[in-house]
C-alpha cells in the first residue's frame, strides 16, 4: 500500500494541476468572450445612433482582427522551437472597470437622446426658444385747430427761404394742390404681430431671427393699419443676427441686432433694430455689486458706391455700469458717444446749367424721405440753376450730429411688491455750429435750432407686468430740441414723432391674466422751435413772420397685449 502511494502520488499531483489550468483558461476564455461581446455590441449600438458610420466601425474589427492572426502567427511553432502559448490575462478588477465604464458611455448617450422615453422630444428641440407677441391697438390723435394750414407750409417750402423742420407738413402736387393736413384728426385701429426664434448652436455660439409686421420704409413702428380692404399684411425680417459669447466678459454681435445701448427711447426707439456689429465687455465677479461694462458698435446706413456717393455711418461707443448699493436699489447709469459720417447736407452743384440737367451725382446729399421723421432742421440743397423745383426738392440736415448722452435709471423695492422706478437721459450735440452749417450750404443765414435734449420717467408698480392683477403706472416728460439727435430713430408716437417736440405721457397698464395686459396711455406734446421757415414771402411780396408758429397734437392710445 505504501509503495502504491509512492508511485502514483506525482501522477495524481500531475493530473490535478492540468484539470485545473483547463479549467482557469475556459474561465479566462468565457470572461474574454463576455468582453468581446460586449465591445462588438457598444460598436454596433453606436453604428446605430450615427456616432460612427459603419465603414469606421468595419475598419476597427478588420484592424481588430488583423492584430489577432499577427499575435498568432508570431506565437506560431517554428521549426527550431517548440509552441509557445500565451494567454492574456485580465483580473477581475479590471474586468468589472471596464464593465462600468462602458455601461456609464451608454447610459449617458441614453439620458441625452431620451432612449424608452414616452413621448420624448429630440434634444435639439432644447437649444431652440421661440417667442413673441401680438398687440391689438386703438388709436386717435388730434391736432390742435390752432396749427397753421398745411397750405402755410407749402408756401414755406415754395418760398425758398433756405430752412424748414417739417417740409412733409407741405406735401402738394404738381399743380400746387395740398395733399396734406394739419387740423384734422384720424382714428385708427392697429395691431402688431412680432415672433421670434432663437437657437443655441454651442454655449458660445447662438442665431436670433425674429419676423414682425410694418412696412420696409418705416424703422421705428412695426404697426399694421387696420382698414386695407381685407387684404393682406406683410410680414417681414426685424431681426437677423448671430451672437458669439467667446468668454464669460465679451459678447460680440453681427447682423440686424436688438439695440446695444443702454438708453431711453428719446435717442433710439424702442423698435429700432440695428445693422452692422457691436460688441460689449463686462467686468464678470461673483456677487459684485458694482459691476463696470463698456459697448462698442459700427452700423452702415448707406453703402458706399463710388465715385457718386459717400457711404453713411454711424459709430458709437459707451461706458457705464450697474450697481447695487444696498439690498433694495439698483442703479445703472451710462455715458454715450454716438457719431454719424457723411450724413450731413451740402449744396449740390453737380448740375449742368447749360443744359438743365443734373449730374449722375445729383441728390446725393439729400436726407430722404423715406428716412426722416420730422423735427430736424433742413436746407435745400438743389442747385440754384436748378428750375425744376416744383418736381424734385431735395432737403439736407442742416447740421452734422456727434451727440453724447448721459442716462441713469434707479429701481427701488423698498415698497414690495410695489416697485419704484426713475430714468433720466440728457443729451447734446457736439457737433452743431451754423458757422459749418454756412460754410456747406453757402446761405448766410442762422437757421437756429437746439442742439440738446432731456427725459424724465417715473413708474410705480410691477416692475413688470406678467401676472394677473398686476399693474404700473407711470408719467414720462420729455424736451427734444431740434437738432439734439438725428430724428429718423427717436419714438414715433410723442408728437408724431421726431425732434423738436416737448410734451408729456401718461400711462397705466394692467395685468388681465398671466402675460395678457390692457394698457392706456395719453399723450401731449408741442413743437419747441417753430417747424416753418422765420419769414415766408407770399403772393404781393408781403412778408409774414412765423416765428412763433407751433404744432401740437394730443394721442390717446388703448392697448391690448399678449406675450407668448
Amino acid at each position: 500500500m505504501k509503495t502504491f502511494k509512492r508511485s502514483w502520488w506525482p501522477t495524481l499531483t500531475a493530473l490535478s494541476l492540468a484539470v485545473a489550468a483547463s479549467v482557469a483558461k475556459a474561465d479566462e476564455r468565457e470572461s474574454l468572450e463576455a468582453l468581446r461581446q460586449t465591445t462588438l455590441g457598444l460598436i454596433n449600438a453606436l453604428v446605430d445612433k450615427g456616432v460612427l458610420t459603419r465603414e469606421v466601425a468595419d475598419g476597427m474589427l478588420k484592424q481588430a482582427q488583423t492584430k489577432t492572426v499577427d499575435a498568432t502567427a508570431a506565437n506560431a511553432p517554428t521549426a527550431s522551437a517548440k509552441p509557445v502559448q500565451r494567454v492574456p490575462y485580465v483580473s477581475e478588477a479590471m474586468k468589472t472597470q471596464i464593465r462600468n465604464e462602458v455601461k456609464e458611455e451608454v447610459l449617458t448617450q441614453a439620458r441625452a437622446e431620451r432612449w424608452g422615453v414616452p413621448n420624448a422630444t429630440p434634444s435639439w428641440v432644447d437649444r431652440i426658444k421661440i417667442d413673441g407677441d401680438f398687440r391689438f391697438r386703438y388709436q386717435q390723435d388730434s391736432p390742435s385747430s390752432d396749427n397753421l394750414p398745411a397750405s402755410y407750409y407749402v408756401e414755406s417750402v415754395l418760398g425758398r427761404d433756405g430752412t424748414i423742420r417739417a417740409p412733409d407738413f407741405g406735401t402738394y402736387t404738381s399743380t400746387g394742390l395740398v395733399t396734406t393736413s394739419t387740423n384734422e384728426g384720424r382714428d385708427r385701429e392697429r395691431l402688431r404681430l412680432r415672433l421670434g426664434l432663437t437657437a443655441k448652436v454651442t454655449d458660445e455660439v447662438g442665431v436670433g431671427v425674429r419676423l414682425a409686421t410694418g412696412n420696409d420704409s418705416d424703422r421705428v413702428s412695426t404697426n399694421q393699419t387696420l382698414g386695407q380692404g381685407f387684404n393682406k399684411y406683410p410680414l417681414l425680417v426685424d431681426r437677423a443676427f448671430v451672437r458669439v459669447d467667446p468668454t464669460e466678459w465679451l459678447s460680440v454681435q453681427a447682423g440686424r441686432l436688438p439695440n446695444p445701448w443702454f438708453s431711453t427711447d428719446m435717442i433710439w426707439s424702442e423698435n429700432l433694430n440695428f445693422e452692422g456689429v457691436a460688441a460689449t465687455t463686462r467686468w464678470v465677479k461673483p456677487e459684485a455689486t458694482f459691476e463696470p461694462f463698456a459697448t462698442m458698435g459700427a452700423f452702415p446706413l448707406r453703402e458706399d458706391s463710388p465715385p457718386t456717393r459717400d457711404g453713411r455711418w454711424l459709430y458709437g461707443a459707451q461706458i457705464g455700469a450697474a450697481w447695487s448699493p444696498a439690498l433694495r436699489t439698483k442703479l445703472k447709469f451710462g455715458l454715450a458717444y454716438y457719431g454719424y459720417k457723411n450724413i450731413e447736407g451740402r449744396a449740390d452743384n453737380d448740375f449742368n446749367g447749360t443744359t438743365l440737367t443734373p449730374g449722375v451725382s445729383y441728390g446725393q446729399y439729400e436726407y430722404s424721405k423715406g428716412l426722416r421723421q420730422k423735427g430736424n432742421t433742413l436746407f435745400e440743397t438743389n442747385a440754384s440753376l436748378d428750375t425744376s423745383l416744383t418736381q424734385a426738392r431735395n432737403w439736407g440736415l442742416a447740421y452734422k450730429f456727434r451727440p453724447v448722452a448721459l442716462t441713469a435709471s434707479a429701481e427701488l423695492t423698498h415698497f414690495s411688491p410695489y416697485s419704484l422706478l426713475l430714468s433720466a437721459e440728457y443729451v447734446k450735440n457736439t457737433a452743431f455750429d451754423v458757422n459749418d452749417f454756412q460754410r456747406r450750404s453757402g446761405l448766410v443765414g442762422d437757421p437756429g435750432g437746439k442742439d440738446d435734449g432731456y427725459q424724465f420717467r417715473m413708474a410705480f408698480g410691477a416692475s413688470d407686468v406678467r401676472e394677473a392683477g398686476q399693474w404700473q403706472a407711470s408719467a414720462t416728460y420729455r424736451h427734444l430740441g431740434s437738432d439734439a439727435v438725428l430724428d429718423a430713430f427717436t419714438d414715433s408716437d410723442l408728437g408724431l414723432g421726431g425732434t423738436n417736440v416737448q410734451g408729456y405721457t401718461l400711462a397705466f397698464n394692467y395685468g388681465l391674466f398671466r402675460n395678457t395686459t390692457l394698457g392706456v396711455r395719453y399723450l401731449a406734446s408741442s413743437t419747441i422751435d417753430t417747424p416753418l421757415n422765420q419769414t415766408v414771402v407770399t403772393s404781393g411780396a408781403e412778408t409774414i413772420d412765423y416765428g412763433k408758429a407751433k404744432f401740437k397734437v394730443n394721442s390717446f392710445q388703448v392697448d391690448f397685449n399678449v406675450r407668448f
